[in-house]
């Protein structure tokens, strides 16, 4: 069932909440409840992981069918979450995946057992895509408080009970007035206390439907909506605290925003437009011990920008703004949709063409670059990809998951790129690009790493082995 914006709500009974009150679901530090983690700043904290791969590969310990999709899984109390899209009978995607056709089919979501990966309930709705690339949803599932929110390709944001799949409540973000964007609706929804804040597309707050939306977490009620952009991005918003202030960063395809996320009062804009409406990557805050507090984002054409956030007040200002002359001949970095890292001074990233880099944030100059960790040729192919994942809080050890389904134990610091150990997990399956790939961040929770592709989902287990 679709719910349009603005009309009566399914809400639950009362009975499903006192029983939510009563078990009083809370999320472990070890899960992985949304995109990027518990912090939504991608960082691994688990101890006790191996040090390198096993010669024989990482055990799997189980796989459990999936259909279409980039959106990561989630993992939370025991489940895991994950979402993707199953095509009518007869339908064929259009072999230029920027084509956009209709494609009748129903989007699902499914709640598997963390220990098994037995499918403990689902949940299916009726959705035409028409979105270019259209494998699958886009958004990793949000889990709070016992509801899990999934956003689809299509706009449709859905509440549901993380017991049984219940639907609690829905929203359809895409209408005539108000059309899909070109790749989908992409962003994470983000829980903030009461609040379920979600790009909702619009470009008219002043008439109740803006880029940006935050919603009663339980009834699904409109509390505010702001920005007014006529295209809503694909990145996902993210709350830092700088000024004095907890500040609500969206980055839409005009500007770089900083709101109130409680009332969505806009605190300052920062114009950083994107050409295409490719504002994707998360951005990237970091308290700097030269700089201060800083914010960082870049887009395949239009490089990179380090603001300077103010500390008595929330504001903002540019540090550094490069471009290159192309997306051929890039400067710093121009990244597509895969998140950087901003650590002890500086700046790792998979740029356009795949190659992983170094910049010295405080004037994006480039240290270094390499293709090893993205390309098996070393050499560059559009859009190769990447993710990095942090390994603790310090340090310059990371896990990097790449399209081709490697995992890597990689060292990155100023002095350079240190391959450590290297194994083969899941298999590419998605060829939108013209080759196989992996194009979805895995989840990493209780030694474990959740990581699907459009036939699977499987969990291998990363704890070190009784003394090593």
């Amino acid at each position: 069932m679709r719910v349009i914006w603005g009309n009566s709500l399914l809400k639950p009974s009362v009975g499903a909440l006192l029983f939510l009150a009563s078990i009083c679901l809370t999320l472990r530090a070890d899960d992985w409840p949304q995109w990027q983690g518990p912090r939504r700043d991608g960082i691994w904290r688990e101890t006790g992981l191996l040090a390198t791969f096993p010669k024989e590969g990482l055990k799997v310990l189980w796989r459990t069918p999936v259909a279409g999709g980039y959106s990561g899984p989630a993992v939370a109390s025991g489940h895991v979450y994950v979402t993707d899209f199953l095509p009518a009978p007869d339908t064929h995607r259009p072999i230029n995946p920027f084509k956009r056709i209709t494609e009748p089919g129903q989007e699902r979501l499914q709640c598997l057992d963390q220990l098994s990966g037995k499918v403990l309930w689902t949940d299916v709705h009726d959705v035409a895509y028409g979105m270019s690339y259209s494998a699958g949803p886009r958004a990793t599932p949000t889990v709070d408080d016992g509801r899990v929110y999934t956003f689809g390709g299509e706009g449709d944001l859905r509440c549901l009970d993380v017991t049984n799949g219940k639907l609690l409540w829905s929203k359809a973000l895409s209408d005539e007035k108000h059309p899909t964007p070109m790749w989908g609706f992409a962003s994470a929804p983000l829980v903030d206390g009461d609040e379920m804040i979600c790009i909702s597309g619009g470009s008219d707050p002043e008439h109740g439907r803006g880029v940006v939306s935050a919603f009663n977490k339980v009834t699904g009620e409109v509390l505010w909506t702001a920005l007014a952009a006529k295209e809503p991005g694909y990145s996902a918003p993210i709350i830092v605290q700088a000024g004095g202030k907890r500040q609500l960063i969206v980055w839409d395809p005009v500007a770089v925003n900083s709101l109130d996320p409680k009332t969505g009062k806009v605190f300052w804009s920062q114009p950083f437009p994107a050409r295409l409406g490719l504002s994707i990557i998360t951005p990237r805050f970091d308290h700097d011990l030269q700089l201060g507090d800083v914010l960082f984002v870049a887009t395949q054409y239009d490089g990179s920008l380090l603001l300077k956030l103010a500390d008595d007040a929330p504001g903002a200002s540019i540090l550094w703004k490069r471009k290159g002359k192309n997306d051929r001949k890039t400067d710093a970095l121009h990244i597509v949709a895969w998140p950087p890292v901003l650590r002890d001074g500086h700046v790792y990233g998979i740029d356009t063409y795949g190659e992983l880099r170094c910049l010295d944030l405080k004037n994006g100059n480039r240290l270094w670059e390499t293709f090893d960790a993205t390309t098996y040729d070393a050499g560059e192919q559009k859009w190769a990809s990447a993710f990095l994942i942090p390994l603790g809080e310090t340090g310059d050890r990371y896990l990097i998951a790449n399209e081709h389904g490697d995992l890597i134990f990689a060292q990155m610091n100023p002095a350079g790129y240190h391959e450590l150990s290297r194994t083969h997990l899941l298999e590419p399956t998605n060829s939108d690009p013209g080759r196989l790939v992996v194009w979805c961040h895995p989840a990493l929770a209780d030694r474990c790493i959740f990581w699907r592709n459009d036939k699977e989902i499987i969990c291998a287990s990363l704890a070190a082995a009784d003394g090593q």
